[in-house]
C-alpha cells in the first residue's frame, strides 16, 4: 500500500521520514519541563472553575515553537560532560525540527491527575480528610494504570491502517504549518428570556443553560467546546449523527416527558444535575448519612424522601446505558468480522501496512511488551494497597479493583474503535457506578473510587494510544516517546497534586457557590456532579433508586433499546449497499447527544453544530485547499487563545479575589433564573413565583 487509504490522512500526514532528525535534545529539558509544570497548573485551575477549559493536546505548542527556535539560535554548540561518568550532551546539537517539536509536545501534554477529584469531594462534601500518602498513591496509580492497559492494544490501534484517529490530525496539521472577564455573560445569550422576564415556561424554552435553548447562542469558544470538544476536528458524519440525536432527545423526548409530568417531573427544573426530594427541594443528604462513618441510614431515608431526578438527568442516565450496548452491537455488526481478522493479523506481524507503518517498522525498534506488563501489574498492586491499607479510607476492596480492571479490558477496544474511526468515544462512568452500586451499596467513597479506577484508566489508555498514533504518523522513535510520556506524567501528577492540595486549603469557600463572592469562578461543577452521583449510586444505591425498589427502573430498558437499535440499519445497509449513507448512521454517537445536556446545556450544542457544519461539510467540499491548510490550525489556535487568557486572568486577578466590574454582564449565566423553577402548583421555591 503506497499511501494511506484514508483521504484526510493523505491530505494531512507526510508520507516520508528522515531518521537522522534528533528527537532528544537539551531544549526538551530546559523548556519542556517548565511547560509541563505550567500545563498541569493550568488544567488544575480550570478544573475548579465554572467554565471548564477543553484544551487540545497542542494548546501550548506555540510557546514550544517560539521558545525552541529561540534556544536553537542563542545556545552555544558546546558539549558538556557529566563529572564522574562517560556521559555527555550538547547544549545545541541541531536545529529545531518537527520530530523534536512533536516529542516535546507529547511530553508536556502527558498531564492529568483525575484521582484528586475523589480527595476534594471527600473533603468538601463529606467533610472527611484523606491522609496525604494514600491520596498521593491514589493519584499515581490511577494515572499510570492506563498506560499498562494501553500497551495491551497498542499494536492493533496504532499500526492498523484504518484506525486513523481524526482528532490526531488537528495536531499533525499544526506541526506541519506552523472575551471572558468583563463580559462573562457572552458565554450565554438567551434572547427569549430578555423578552419574557416573568414567564417560567418561556424561560425554560429559551434558556441556553437550563432550558431548551431556543433563541440562545454562545459567542465564547470555551463554552462551545467545554463538554463537546472542538467541532473542527470531527468528520461531518459525526456531526450529522449528533444533530439527529440532539433534536430527537432535546425537542421531542424530553419536552414530552416533562410536560406530561412523568415521574412528577414538573416539581423540578427541566435541566439540572441536582437531585431533589418529594417536596421539590434540593435533596438534603445530611439527613440520610452518618457523618462519622459515612454510612447510609435506612430509617432516616424512609422518613425523609426518595431521590428524584430532573427529566434531563434521567434521560442522560438512560441514553448512557443505550450507548454502551449500542457500541457493542454496532461494532459487532458493522466491523466485527473485519476487526477480528485485522486483530489477529496485527499480532502475527503480517498485517498489511501502509507507508507510515512500513517506515516505522524499517527505521525504529518497537517497545517491549514487558514494559507495559510491568506498569500494569505494579499499578494494580499499588491500587490494592491504597484500598486495603491505610485504614480502608476509600471503602473499596481488592476484588473490586480487579473487577474495575476487567471492565477496562473489555470496553477499551470499543472506545478506541469509535475514537479511531469517528473521533468520538464514550466513558464508563455510569456503567461502573451501577455495577459497584449493586455490589457494594451504602458506601459513596467506594463508589467513586471504583469509578475512578475503571473510567480514568480507560480514558488515560485511550489518550496514550492516541499519542502513540500521532508519533506513528510523524515517525517518532517509540521507545523515546515512551520514556518522555512516563516522565511527563510523573511531573504532572506531583504538580497537580500539590496545586490542588494548596487550592483546597487557600481559597475560602471553594466549591461552595452560595458562599462565594459575586463573579467568583471557583464553583467546582465537576466535583458537585461527582458528589451527587456518589450519593445516587453509592450512598443510596441503584436498588433503591432504580431497580427493583425505585421508581426509575425504566432506564434499564434503554440498555435493550441500544442493543437492538443498530440491527435495522445493518440490515438496510446490506439490502441497499449502493446507499453508502446508511452505513454512516451511528447509534452510539446519536445516543451520546444526551450525555452532556444536564451539564453543558444547549448553548454549546447549537454553536458547535453551526461551526462543525460550516467547516467540515461546506468548506471541506467547496474549498478543499483552504480546509487542508487551515482547518485544524484554526481549531488549535482557538483552543490555545482561550486557555492562555484563562491562565492570565486566574493568576493575575482571580487568585487575588478580583472578579471583574460589578454589572449585569458579569454574571456567568444567561439571565434566565426562572428556568430553574417548578411548573406545578404546591411547590414553593425561594425566588420562584408561586403557581396557583
Amino acid at each position: 500500500m503506497d499511501d494511506s487509504p484514508i483521504e484526510q490522512v493523505r491530505l494531512t500526514v507526510p508520507s516520508t521520514d528522515d531518521p537522522t532528525l534528533q528527537v532528544l535534545t537539551f531544549r526538551i529539558w530546559i523548556l519542556g519541563v517548565p511547560l509541563c509544570i505550567l500545563q498541569s497548573v493550568l488544567l488544575r485551575i480550570s478544573s475548579f472553575r465554572q467554565q471548564f477549559i477543553n484544551i487540545s493536546s497542542v494548546c501550548i505548542d506555540i510557546f514550544l515553537y517560539v521558545g525552541c527556535n529561540l534556544l536553537a539560535r542563542v545556545l552555544p554548540n558546546k558539549v558538556v560532560r557529566i563529572p564522574g561518568t562517560r556521559w555527555s550532551f550538547s547544549l545545541n546539537p541541531c536545529s529545531f525540527n518537527i520530530k523534536e517539536h512533536i516529542a516535546m509536545s507529547i511530553f508536556v501534554n502527558s498531564v492529568g491527575s483525575p484521582g484528586f477529584s475523589n480527595i476534594s469531594v471527600a473533603k468538601i462534601f463529606y467533610h472527611k480528610e484523606i491522609h496525604i500518602l494514600p491520596a498521593l498513591l491514589l493519584v499515581i496509580s490511577t494515572q499510570f494504570l492506563g498506560y499498562g492497559f494501553a500497551g495491551l492494544f497498542l499494536k492493533f490501534f496504532v499500526d492498523s491502517t484504518y484506525m486513523w484517529w481524526p482528532s490526531v490530525l488537528a495536531n499533525i496539521s499544526f506541526y506541519s504549518i506552523i472575551p471572558a472577564y468583563f463580559f462573562q455573560s457572552i458565554a450565554a445569550l438567551s434572547f427569549v428570556c430578555w423578552i419574557w422576564k416573568d414567564s417560567i415556561t418561556a424561560q425554560q424554552i429559551g434558556s441556553g443553560m437550563n432550558g431548551l435553548g431556543i433563541g440562545s447562542i454562545s459567542l465564547d469558544w470555551m463554552t462551545i467546546t467545554s463538554f463537546l470538544g472542538s467541532p473542527l476536528v470531527l468528520p461531518s458524519f459525526v456531526i450529522f449523527n449528533s444533530l439527529i440525536g440532539f433534536i430527537v432527545i432535546t425537542y421531542i423526548i424530553i419536552p414530552f416527558s416533562y410536560w406530561s409530568n412523568a415521574y412528577e417531573a414538573r416539581k423540578f427544573p427541566l435541566f439540572s444535575t441536582n437531585i431533589y426530594d418529594s417536596h421539590g427541594h434540593k435533596y438534603n443528604v445530611s439527613r440520610i448519612i452518618d457523618s462519622n462513618t459515612l454510612a447510609f441510614n435506612q430509617e432516616a431515608y424512609d422518613k425523609y424522601s426518595k431521590i428524584y431526578f430532573t427529566t434531563s438527568l434521567l434521560y442522560c442516565y438512560a441514553f448512557s446505558l443505550a450507548q454502551y450496548t449500542s457500541s457493542i452491537s454496532q461494532m459487532t455488526l458493522f466491523y466485527g468480522r473485519s476487526l477480528w481478522q485485522k486483530f489477529k493479523k496485527a499480532y502475527k506481524d503480517d498485517d498489511e501496512l501502509d507507508v507510515h507503518g512500513r517506515l516505522m517498522k524499517q527505521n525504529y525498534e518497537s517497545i517491549p511488551q514487558w514494559w507495559f506488563y510491568s506498569i500494569l501489574l505494579s499499578m494494580i498492586g499499588m491500587a490494592i494497597l491504597v484500598c486495603e491499607g491505610f485504614g480502608g479510607q476509600f471503602q473499596l476492596r481488592y476484588w473490586e479493583v480487579l473487577l474495575a480492571c476487567a471492565l477496562v479490558f473489555l470496553f477499551l477496544p470499543l472506545e478506541c474503535i469509535l475514537e479511531a474511526i469517528a473521533g468520538s468515544g464514550f466513558t464508563l462512568d455510569l456503567l461502573l457506578e451501577a455495577i459497584i452500586g449493586y455490589l457494594n451499596p451504602g458506601k459513596p467513597l467506594a463508589n467513586m473510587a471504583f469509578k475512578l479506577y475503571g473510567s480514568e484508566a480507560h480514558l488515560v489508555a485511550a489518550s496514550a494510544i492516541s499519542s502513540f498514533k500521532a508519533s506513528h504518523y510523524m515517525k517518532i522513535p517509540p521507545k523515546i516517546l515512551f520514556h518522555l510520556m512516563i516522565l511527563g506524567t510523573t511531573i504532572s501528577c506531583f504538580t497537580d497534586f500539590g496545586i490542588a492540595w494548596w487550592m483546597l486549603r487557600s481559597i475560602d469557600n471553594i466549591c461552595q457557590p452560595d458562599l462565594l463572592p459575586a463573579g467568583s469562578p471557583w464553583t467546582c461543577p465537576s466535583e458537585k456532579v461527582m458528589y451527587l452521583s456518589g450519593v445516587t449510586w453509592g450512598l443510596v444505591g441503584p436498588s433503591k433508586t432504580f431497580y427493583p425498589d425505585g421508581m426509575y427502573s425504566v432506564v434499564f430498558i434503554f440498555a435493550l433499546i441500544g442493543l437492538v437499535a443498530p440491527i435495522p440499519i445493518w440490515l438496510l445497509s446490506h439490502k441497499y449497499p449502493e446507499k453508502k449513507w446508511i452505513g454512516l448512521i451511528n447509534f452510539p454517537i446519536i445516543f451520546s447527544a444526551a450525555l452532556v445536556l444536564p451539564f453543558g446545556g444547549m448553548l454549546g450544542y447549537w454553536s458547535w453544530f453551526i461551526v462543525g457544519f460550516l467547516f467540515n461539510y461546506f468548506i471541506y467540499h467547496k474549498h478543499r485547499e483552504w480546509w487542508t491548510r487551515y482547518n485544524y490550525l484554526l481549531s488549535v489556535g482557538l483552543d490555545a487563545g482561550s486557555a492562555f487568557f484563562v491562565l492570565l486572568l486566574s493568576v493575575s486577578l482571580q487568585f487575588q479575589g478580583i472578579y471583574g466590574t460589578n454589572w449585569w454582564g458579569l454574571e456567568l449565566s444567561d439571565h434566565c433564573s426562572l428556568a430553574n423553577c417548578p411548573t406545578i402548583p404546591g411547590v414553593i421555591i425561594e425566588g420562584c413565583p408561586i403557581i396557583q
